[in-house]
């Protein structure tokens, strides 16, 4: 028995004490690993704790503001209350949806723009676990044999959730989730707006007295955009991006690369797009320092400065009187019969010496979209963007080219008589004028006379019934004249998206090369027409036409202009060249239609005081508008235009009108003549009445001294 009992008590098996071996070896590598820690690189993981980070964050400042030539505020800053939210690089989603609660209980907040990605994402992170439950754990399983992306989990999620959950969000909750959207809308360090209309004292006061509770919300006074002259010029001015939209996707890299965020405001168009690099001004920068993930310091490294401001060149009285003629006498002609398609007109003011735009007026028919009523509405920019043909009022540049290139000379005549071309309608002025010179022709605006032009300048010969002859190189011989006065070309106003209108591809036939010459072939804009007729008043100089006359300095007073930082002078594109009496026939053709009788427009400019020189314009041309998908072929349409400047021996302003589609068939109206007519005379009174102010002042200050 006992030698049995000896036999079962064996020693302990070699691999258990093999076993407790290898744990030995394993603790003892663990502690030394845990000493080499401690001893050697603690001190380096303690200064890896420790260590801060210097982070620089950017805070906007407000635009700069729009004045008229006159320092009339035209565009401004309102001041707004608003309320920010920072974002921390270790801020938790947790902790941003307690503060976006905390902050739903003291602000109203608006939900309309939460959308029914928000409300899901919103319900997953409220319910973590009904969320996990929507993955199964084959598609888990497919995570880990790398079968699907982790990132494509949560997409599943999304869809997962249904309408029923969504739906049990009270308002309260839809305000939390319309807050917590706006709170990761923004980046890093970089203030967000959450809201910033209609913020109310009461609530701006909450907020202030609970900032302690919501960590990153902050208050702050923000500004928004104010128009002094509500819509006049409204399309010109351009618009800027609000808060939410941030920078214009289209232009996403441009303004990053210039140190923009994409939260940022930026101009959308026209004026504030195009000088937006001075209108934003320089930013505050502010470094934070971090350390552990928290903000323990904040050093402004450069106070900011608001956008630097623009005095434009336009004259906004002026240009209130000339929308109003343009409306007037676009309803008196509207009543009359045949002027259905009928529906916009252009007026353009320039100081031909400068180039500087006093008026872009513009006024299109419209319907409200609410109300369906028919309503007028700002066209200003279709003086740069739409182009139309101009009839006669081109026909000083024609004969300009006639002399240049030799084809005619100072005094010329023909007989104006309708010209019969080879298997054509006849062609001819509106009556046969006899014989013409230059001078008389631009005055009775003889067709025939720019026609035979025309055919010289193209070394053909007329003989009725008969080809022309003609080198077909003409069209781009007149067309590089015409140029330079501005026709057919890009102006370059400072404004972008300019037309430069559309030439006539057609040059097989003999009769369009004669419509060219009298502006019924290719297509001009009214700010193109301003520039041609001042090269004319000037002498010949192509002045480039701007928006902007001066930049200033931002004032720290609000009521204040800052020092000029640059004046706009004017530019030249070209000089015509050429002897003087070139220009002098034309500018006395020019007068005459004015101002001596048989003129074109002596009955609505002569006897004027201010002694005004003009050319008319008639074209026939075929309706391009908004209806043009009504007809199932192009409609035949009149055009009328008008140009001129004042006082005709001393220019100081010059002027385009440009009435579209006036009417068709057989009626005629003189709408161009009578709102060219107006306009000068609310020019020149407009002149006289500041005069005799300036004038009644100076004698006021005399009487108390």
């Amino acid at each position: 028995m006992m030698a049995k009992e000896k036999k079962k008590k064996t020693p302990i098996p070699f691999r258990l004490n093999f076993m407790f071996f290898l744990i030995f070896i394993l603790f003892s590598s663990l502690i030394i690993r845990l000493g080499i820690v401690q001893i050697v690189y603690g001190d380096d993981y303690l200064r890896e704790v420790d260590r801060t980070e210097n982070d620089v964050a950017n805070t906007p400042v407000p635009r700069g503001k729009m004045y008229d030539r006159n320092l009339n505020p035209v565009v401004d800053n309102e001041p707004r209350n608003a309320i920010t939210y920072t974002k921390y690089p270790n801020t938790k989603t947790a902790d941003m949806v307690k503060t976006a609660e905390v902050l739903a209980t003291l602000i109203e907040k608006d939900t309309k723009k939460v959308t029914l990605p928000d409300k899901k994402d919103f319900w997953i992170l409220k319910h973590p676990k009904e969320a996990e439950a929507l993955i199964t754990k084959a598609e888990r399983k497919k995570v880990v044999e790398k079968k699907l992306e982790q990132k494509n989990l949560y997409k599943l999620q999304m869809e997962r959730v249904t309408d029923e959950d969504i739906n049990e969000f009270t308002k309260d909750e839809l305000e939390v989730i319309a807050i917590f959207r706006e709170f990761n809308s923004g980046y890093a360090l970089a203030p967000s707006i959450v809201k910033n209309k209609d913020v109310t004292t009461k609530e701006f006061a909450r907020v202030s007295e609970h900032l302690d509770e919501m960590p990153g919300v902050d208050v702050t006074t923000d500004w928004e955009r104010t128009y002094k002259y509500d819509k006049t010029l409204r399309s010109v001015l351009g618009k800027v991006s609000s808060s939410e939209e941030g920078i214009p996707s289209e232009n996403i890299d441009y303004y990053l690369a210039r140190d923009y965020t994409r939260n940022d405001r930026v101009g959308k168009s026209y004026i504030e797009k195009q000088y937006e690099d001075v209108l934003r001004g320089q930013k505050t920068r502010i470094e934070n320092v971090l350390s552990k993930g928290e903000v323990i310091k904040t050093n402004t490294l450069t106070e900011g400065q608001s956008g630097k401001d623009l005095v434009l060149t336009i004259d906004m009285e002026l240009q209130q009187q000339v929308e109003k003629i343009i409306e007037r006498e676009l309803r008196k002609t509207k009543a009359k019969g045949n002027t259905y398609l009928l529906d916009r007109a252009f007026v353009v003011l320039m100081d031909p010496n400068t180039g500087e735009v006093l008026t872009m007026a513009g006024r299109q028919y419209g319907r409200n979209s609410k109300t369906g009523l028919t309503e007028m509405n700002d066209f200003a920019l279709g003086n740069i963007t739409t182009s139309y043909t101009m009839g006669s009022s081109v026909k000083g540049a024609t004969v300009y080219t006639g002399f240049q290139t030799g084809a005619i000379a100072p005094g010329s005549a023909f007989f104006d008589r309708k010209l019969q071309l080879a298997r054509a309608k006849p062609k001819g002025s509106y009556s046969e004028l006899g014989y013409v010179t230059d001078v008389s022709a631009l005055k009775k605006s003889s067709n025939v006379y720019m026609f035979m032009t025309a055919i010289k300048i193209a070394g053909g010969h007329y003989i009725p019934n008969r080809p022309l002859g003609i080198n077909r190189e003409a069209y781009s011989i007149m067309r590089n004249h015409y140029a330079q006065f501005g026709l057919g070309v890009r102006t370059g106003i400072d404004l972008p998206n300019e037309s430069v209108g559309f030439k006539g591809v057609d040059m097989s036939t003999d009769g369009l090369l004669l419509d060219l010459s009298i502006g019924q072939y290719d297509t001009y804009t009214p700010m193109q027409l301003a520039q041609y007729v001042s090269t004319i008043a000037n002498g010949g100089k192509r002045l480039e036409p701007h928006m902007v006359r001066e930049i200033r300095n931002p004032s720290n007073e609000h009521q204040e202009l800052g020092s000029v930082f640059k004046t706009m002078s004017p530019k030249v594109l070209n000089d015509l060249g050429g002897k003087d009496v070139w220009m002098q026939r034309v500018q006395e053709g020019f007068r005459q239609v004015a101002q001596e009788p048989g003129g074109t427009a002596y009955k609505y400019f002569g006897g004027k005081s201010y002694r005004a020189a003009a050319k008319t314009g008639t074209a026939e041309a075929f309706y391009d508008g908004p209806r043009r998908n009504q007809y199932s072929a192009p409609v035949p349409t009149i055009n009328l235009t008008l140009v001129g400047y004042a006082p005709h021996n001393n220019p100081e302003v010059a002027f385009s009108v440009v009435v579209p589609w006036v009417y068709q068939g057989k009626p005629s109206d003189d709408i161009n003549k009578r709102i060219g007519r107006d306009v000068m005379d609310a020019y020149f009174k407009l002149k006289e009445k500041r005069a005799k102010g300036e004038s009644d002042a100076d004698k006021a200050v005399e009487s108390t001294q």
